[in-house]
């Protein structure tokens, strides 16, 4: 009789994610990273992993993440298990998460489970399959072992879009294997690529005065205006475009198939009191970069944009996870591909991500082939949102998918 293929421990599935969402791991600021490595490296020890707790030098810190909002030390974990394997399996995720906000009819930071679904701050993005991962490893090691040697990396300040802990791992040269499952993903499909992502800001420069007398100053905010307008109609131009890259089911489902770059004004700062004219106006937005984009060339295409302008204005870019793509027929991405089919009966089709991943950057440096697979559903879990959520069964899978993956 054939062995009974390894489930995992449900009810200790759902017990770790209610651990892990009671840490309350907010980016910005970036909260309780210490409170949960060392929770994670106590639960990886216990399975026989060396762990490591690798905090970012402050120096590097300051160089990279200039970002007022970020207090504290930088914390991340690396755990590593030799299966006496020919070959090694680097699995990532984050910790960390954005905000609650305020849209929530459950307390965002103490699991709640209704309906089938697990709701909480991080369900989907991406405590979930840090669970779900850890449910895995705890059924597979019991009586067995790994068919890759393991390198798992559990790092923060993902969700603030900058240099974060998975960069500096790139940087430093800890990431080390012949494959990546990046968990920070969604289960409608199996990633092979995302946009990459440019922040921009605008500073318009004007003359204060009294708003009775304006004619004597120069208002920055009506001299933001043009810059508005030049920009919208770059977008246009922009978003017209697609890539050769699939887009996601979800948003197929939507009229979206093919990835789209993306150029959006989101944040505008100007005035401190209705009668005094504005001596400052800033602007903020970003650019999502398609794989056959580059960085550069994006960031040009705004200065060309606002170049010929009559504003006297400051233009900056702060660069962030670059665009990736991966090869289809990979046979990584093949295996992978096999693995869920065994567990949801169907093969995922392959697509890329809208948004942006530290995995990019990751994948970048290292020439690591790489794929991207997670717990949540674009359209229903409220990534980001109020209410966010996972269905319990689909936490359950992705373990499953793990033990098909890892499992000799």
């Amino acid at each position: 009789m054939p062995d009974e293929p390894l489930c995992p421990d449900k009810d200790y599935l759902l017990n770790v994610l209610k651990d892990l969402i009671a840490f309350k791991t907010v980016a910005p600021p970036g909260s309780h990273y210490n409170e949960i490595i060392d929770y994670l490296i106590s639960v990886f020890k216990s399975m026989g992993f060396r762990t490591e707790k690798i905090v970012m030098p402050q120096e590097i810190f300051e160089a990279k993440c200039q970002d007022s909002r970020l207090t504290g030390d930088r914390v991340n974990l690396r755990a590593s298990l030799d299966s006496g394997a020919k070959e090694t399996l680097v699995i990532y995720t984050h910790v960390d998460v954005v905000p609650a906000g305020d849209d929530w009819s459950t307390d965002p930071f103490r699991m709640v489970l209704k309906d089938g679904r697990a709701y909480g701050r991080g369900t989907s993005d991406s405590k979930g399959a840090v669970a779900g991962l850890i449910a895995a490893l705890r059924a597979l090691l019991k009586d067995s072992k790994s068919k890759y040697n393991l390198s798992i990396l559990l790092t923060t300040d993902e969700e603030v879009g900058g240099y974060s802990g998975l960069c500096f791992f790139a940087d430093q040269g800890l990431i080390k294997g012949d494959y990546m499952l990046c968990m920070d993903g969604f289960c409608d499909d199996l990633v092979i690529g995302s946009n990459g992502i440019v922040t921009w800001e605008v500073t318009v420069h004007g003359k204060s005065a009294h708003s009775g007398s304006s004619f004597l100053g120069i208002n920055a905010l009506e001299k933001s205006l043009p810059v508005m307008e030049a920009l919208m109609t770059l977008k246009k131009a922009i978003q017209s475009r697609r890539s050769t890259l699939r887009a996601s089911s979800a948003l197929e489902a939507i009229g979206i198939e093919n990835l789209m770059p993306i150029l959006n004004i989101t944040m505008i700062n100007a005035g401190i009191k209705e009668n005094i004219v504005p001596d400052r106006c800033v602007l903020r937005g970003d650019r999502r970069v398609i794989p056959e984009e580059t960085m550069d060339a994006a960031m040009a295409e705004i200065e060309k944009a606002l170049g010929p302008l009559d504003v006297d204005m400051d233009l900056k870019f702060f660069p962030g996870y670059p665009p990736m793509r991966m090869n289809p027929d990979h046979h990584w991405i093949g295996e992978v591909q096999r693995a869920i089919e065994q567990i949801t009966g169907s093969a995922p089709k392959l697509s890329g991500a809208q948004g942006s991943l530290d995995q990019a950057y990751a994948t970048d440096k290292t020439g690591i082939p790489t794929c991207v697979y997670g717990v949540g559903r674009q359209m229903e879990s409220n990534i980001h949102a109020g209410d966010e959520n996972v269905r319990i069964d689909d936490l359950v899978n992705f373990a499953k998918f793990l033990l098909a993956l890892m499992g000799s």
